[in-house]
């Protein structure tokens, strides 16, 4: 049924659902499946490419659920997430033309500075913030860059999307977090359409993982609406540091 052994698709599907219910709270549930994908034997392209599947219906749980709670009105984010699924269907695109190296050994310096940012700053709460720039211009600036990203590369999509939406739309925490899963499902959803054309896919292991995706998301969502910012913030903070080391160990192995 699986393509790989059934005691290795059970650890897959229990990695799925952590990475599922983190990654609705805080991002980097790549940290938790990717991995696992990788050391059940599948290959770099076909991790990627399993991952985008079950990632795709965790992120569209968490939407799902943060629309039912009033966090978020998906209809006003549709132009932000045809822009979010086209970029990163350009990143998947360009993952095999481009050395992933020199993000390898970037992306940890920026994972730290985000958990520094988290950790260190002052009045991160679910209120508001002053906004920097414009709906238009997050939509045609950020939104590209995060998702051609998540495309390419992946890891900290999510908690990239929320600093985004902190930094320069002015949202609170709790706010960030629920508009960023409907842009995190479209890059998803717009790498998954281009390496399901590749062959790489895990198609057996990679439903059977979204359906663990589906309940963690659905769990950590609810923990994110009950806690709000004091089970975000944290969460952030561990996971960003977290990936950040787990590049470095990779880059430097």
């Amino acid at each position: 049924m699986f393509e790989i052994t059934s005691h290795l698709a059970l650890v897959l599907i229990l990695a799925a659902f952590c990475a599922g219910f983190i990654d609705s709270i805080a991002g980097g549930g790549g940290l938790i499946s990717v991995p696992a994908l990788l050391l059940a034997g599948a290959s770099p392209v076909e991790a990627l490419a399993t991952n985008k599947l079950q990632g795709s219906f965790g992120a569209a749980t968490a939407t799902v659920a943060y629309a039912r709670a009033g966090m978020v009105r998906p209809g006003e984010q549709l132009g932000m997430a045809a822009i979010s699924a086209g970029a990163g269907a350009s990143g998947a695109m360009a993952a095999h033309l481009v050395p992933a190296e020199v993000l390898r050994l970037v992306m940890p310096v920026i994972l730290i500075g985000v958990a520094a940012f988290f950790a260190l700053k002052p009045g991160l709460t679910d209120d508001a913030r002053m906004q920097r720039i414009r709906p238009g211009i997050f939509a045609v600036t950020a939104v590209p860059l995060i998702a051609a990203y998540d495309g390419f590369f992946g890891p900290g999509t999510g908690s990239f999307f929320m600093l985004g939406f902190v930094l320069l739309a002015g949202y609170g925490l709790l706010k960030a977090t629920a508009h960023t899963k409907l842009l995190n499902f479209a890059s998803n959803l717009g790498s998954l359409l281009v390496f399901a054309f590749s062959g790489a896919t895990w198609w057996h292991v990679g439903l059977a993982m979204a359906v663990a995706q589906v309940a963690g998301a659905s769990l950590g969502a609810r923990v994110a609406l009950r806690a709000g910012a004091r089970a975000i913030r944290p969460l952030l903070v561990v996971t960003s540091t977290a990936m950040a080391l787990r590049l470095l160990w990779q880059a430097l192995a």
